[in-house]
């Protein structure tokens, strides 16, 4: 049975604040990355999260997953993880009570 999931991530200690998040480094290898895992319909949203002045502060995934163990595997390998752009801080079962969409 899969289950939703909302994985919660940081700035990592290399993200760079002078730069908008596709200025970033790794972006391409990161932007592919995740449009794979959409591909698989493994995530179903994400996007930054931002703060009052719209700086990105961190990101939300909306994931389609068994446990929270796949949700790390799957995610572990992405190259803002890897490269400190970004850091996993956590994952939480979303129960959905109410979704427009269906």
């Amino acid at each position: 049975m899969r289950n939703t999931f909302l994985a919660f991530s940081s700035a990592g200690p290399n993200r760079d604040f002078s730069k908008d998040t596709r200025a970033q480094p790794f972006w391409d290898e990161h932007a592919a990355f995740i449009d794979q895992l959409v591909a698989d319909e493994f995530i179903l949203m994400g996007g930054p999260l931002v703060d009052e002045s719209g700086m990105p502060q961190g990101a939300l995934l909306i994931v389609n997953a068994k446990d929270e163990n796949e949700v790390r595997e799957k995610l572990k390998n992405d190259p803002w993880f890897t490269h400190g752009i970004l850091k996993l801080e956590s994952i939480r079962r979303w129960q959905i009570f109410i979704d427009v969409r269906t």
